[in-house]
Formats: C-alpha cells, structure tokens, sequence
C-alpha cells in the first residue's frame, strides 16, 4: 500500500519537525539542481532553519542570480509605475476630451438645459467676442483684397504711361510735316500752242486752243514757275495769250486736282 497522504500542518514535536526540516531540505536542493541541469535554467535557493542557519543553492552564483533578480524587480516596478501613470494620463484625456465635446455642442446651441444663469452669461459673452474677431478678420481679408486690386491698377497705369512715353519717343525720331503734300501730281502746260490733255477738253477755251496748238508739253511744277520760264526763253506769245494761257493752265490743273 502507498503512503498515506500527509495533513499539511505544522509538526507540533521539535524532533518530529527537525528531522521532517532536513529532509525535505536536501529534497528540496536536490530538486532544484536536477530542474537547472534537466531544463537548463538559472535557479537559486535560499532557505533559513528557525534558528537561522542559512542553506543556499545556485546553478550559475548566488550574487549573479540576486542582482539579475534585483533589476528585474526594479525595472517591473518601474513598468507598473509607468502603467499606472499611463492608466491616469489616459483617464485624464478621457474627461477632458468629454468636456470639450460638451462645450463644443453648448456652442452649437445643444446641451444647454443643465448650465446655470451664469454659465449662459459666460457663454454669451465668448459667442460675442468670437464674433467681433471673426468680423475682424473679414475686415482686414477685404481691405488686403482692395489695396491688391489698388495695386494693381496703379501697376497698369504705369505700364500705360510708359508705353505711352516710349510712343512718343518714337514719334520723336521721326520726321515732322508741316504743310499739306497732296497725294496726286499737276500737270501744267509750259507752251501755250501744246495742249493741256491729248485726250479730250475740260471747256470750251480749253477746246480752241486744243485746235489751234498740236504740240503738247508737260512739266511738273507750279504754274508761277512755268511762267517765269517762258518769259526768259523770249516770250514767244504776247502778254494777253499768255495770261490767257496762265489762268488755263491753273483752271486745268485745279480741276484735274478736283477729279
């Protein structure tokens, strides 16, 4: 038969309880160096008697395995003081995100049946100034536009006048006319036997002195400078025919400066 299972108590007799103590010592040290040599593990045991005597074990260094052990607790402690932190940080969030959602419905005109007298005064009160800055800055965002816009204009006078000084600078380098250049070319008689256009009479003057005159001669010029030529060649007709032949000449012309 098995041994019976054993009531977990403390032993009563001093005997019973030394010899009970230093077996399940050497069993519980033997335990642990075959749990470090079977698995490979880094275990230490530390037990002391009722009257203070130390038994110890340790696969890789007493001091080795308490420090290691050392900074593993330090640094869990500072990973639950961190958590902790981190756990009242987000709390934290938590009530402030909630309490601006709900003065961002106030805002909106929602939720106001639970503020007071006051917190609806104080509410108002920031609608209002919320409002002079909007309009404020709707003020200055128009005047920007216009002084853009007056800007510009000015820019586009500027470029107006310069053109409109280059023109004249152009106009500068060219030549003035003063008087009247006509557009056609007079023909005058200089022979008062030629006539004035082989090709038919303007009048019935111009007509008889076609019949009596075959010769034809044209020269541009002016009529006073055709006469004074005839009168240094010798003045082969008399003074009547040729004023005659003059007033002629200038009716003619004038007229073919008509057509």
């Amino acid at each position: 038969m098995g041994r019976g299972k054993i009531e977990i108590k403390r032993i009563e007799n001093a005997n019973s309880r030394q010899v009970t103590f230093s077996k399940r010592r050497s069993g519980l040290l033997k335990k642990a160096h075959e749990l470090s040599v079977l698995c490979d593990a880094e275990v230490a045991v530390i037990v002391f008697s009722k009257s203070g005597k130390l038994f110890e074990f340790s696969s890789t260094g007493m001091k080795k395995t308490l420090s290691r052990y050392g900074n593993h607790q330090s640094s869990s402690a500072s990973k639950a003081e961190n958590l902790q932190e981190d756990c009242a940080e987000v709390d934290l969030l938590k009530d402030e995100l909630s309490k601006l959602q709900e003065k961002h419905l106030q805002l909106q005109g929602k939720g106001l049946n639970i503020l007071t007298f006051k917190e609806l005064h104080n509410l108002e009160q920031q609608l209002y100034h919320a409002l002079i800055t909007v309009r404020e800055r709707k003020e200055r965002l128009l005047t920007n536009q216009l002084e853009e816009s007056r800007l510009k204009e000015q820019r586009a006078e500027l470029e107006n006048e310069t053109l409109r000084r280059q023109v004249q600078e152009l106009r500068s380098f060219l030549p003035s006319f003063t008087h009247y250049v006509p557009s056609y070319i007079k023909c005058f008689a200089i022979d008062p036997k030629n006539a004035v256009i082989n090709h038919g009479c303007l009048d019935d003057s111009e007509c008889s002195l076609q019949k009596t005159n075959s010769d034809t001669t044209l020269q541009l010029g002016l009529p006073g400078e055709a006469h004074d030529r005839r009168k240094k060649e010798g003045g082969r007709e008399s003074p009547s025919s040729d004023s005659v032949t003059t007033n002629t000449t200038r009716e003619t012309a004038q007229k073919i400066s008509l057509v």
